[in-house]
């Protein structure tokens, strides 16, 4: 892709991804064949110099602190949309899109509360059993099993769908993770998780379930863990199905153990805030 008739910058997410499809033979367009070149030669990367001086940065700076809820498209004046985003990005600043919070009832409240209260004397060493299944937005469904991996699924994932994955990535990915030491797994309540075949599935292979409350996403860190992935995919532009599985996996492998157990330490924090909110869905 280009930015005012050159070519812009890849991302890390991008450059993994070249890779990975440079090695399986995968034929390549202009600008991933230049980063192959220069890779191979050792040569750094060029281009002309930044036309934005210390003043107008500081201007930008300034207009960005005292209007944080603006978007790129209203603060950018004399630079393009996509310069004015970069500058920020250099700055420091993210981007964000505001979240919607689900509305709960008085009833699904006092049922959160509830559950929590239950789970706050539970360290993060409790909570580093619990085996977590996240799923990404459309258009793909992603079950991941911890760092064990993950598989993508381009189908609606009903109930024999749903069991089919648990039979065949999550049970060689617990024994991966987890060996002979006992685990609890974790899901949402969606249709699929919460069928009768699905709970007589995991009780057959005698799997306990985490029993979780609903319309809570902020207590679940791999909410955040694909808030990570995603923030890494922004700017990756896959042309195809075989791309956007490569670039799936390339950001799924940048994930660091550091950071998934600063998400799992976090929980005991999470119970906190839930219990503080009286149920209600806590800002974390």
């Amino acid at each position: 892709y280009t930015i005012m008739g050159k070519t812009a910058d890849l991302t890390v997410v991008q450059k993994t991804t070249i890779d990975t499809l440079h090695k399986e033979g995968k034929t390549q367009k202009s600008s991933v064949s230049k980063h192959i070149n220069r890779e191979a030669k050792g040569r750094k990367k060029c281009g002309r110099k930044k036309c934005a001086s210390n003043r107008d940065n500081c201007t930008l700076e300034r207009t960005v602190k005292q209007n944080p809820f603006k978007n790129v498209g209203e603060i950018h004046k004399d630079a393009s949309r996509t310069t004015t985003h970069r500058r920020m990005q250099d700055m420091g600043f993210s981007c964000r899109i505001p979240c919607v919070e689900p509305l709960l009832n008085n009833r699904q409240c006092q049922k959160s509360l509830v559950w929590a209260k239950g789970k706050k004397d539970w360290t993060a060493a409790e909570w580093s059993k619990v085996m977590k299944r996240g799923e990404a937005q459309n258009p793909l469904s992603t079950v991941s099993d911890g760092l064990g991996g993950h598989v993508i699924c381009w189908s609606k994932v009903n109930a024999a769908v749903y069991q089919d994955v648990l039979e065949h990535f999550m049970l060689p990915a617990a024994d991966q993770l987890y060996g002979d030491a006992d685990f609890i797994f974790q899901q949402d309540l969606a249709p699929a998780h919460s069928a009768k075949a699905t709970s007589t599935w995991f009780k057959d292979h005698g799997i306990p379930v985490l029993n979780w409350p609903a319309n809570l996403p902020e207590l679940n860190p791999i909410e955040n863990l694909w808030g990570i992935v995603k923030r890494k995919m922004r700017h990756a532009r896959p042309n195809n199905a075989e791309e956007l599985k490569a670039t799936i996996r390339a950001t799924w492998a940048l994930i660091t153990p550091e950071q998934c157990h600063r998400l799992i330490d976090s929980m005991p924090c999470r119970i906190a805030a839930v219990i503080q909110a009286k149920g209600a869905p806590a800002k974390y």
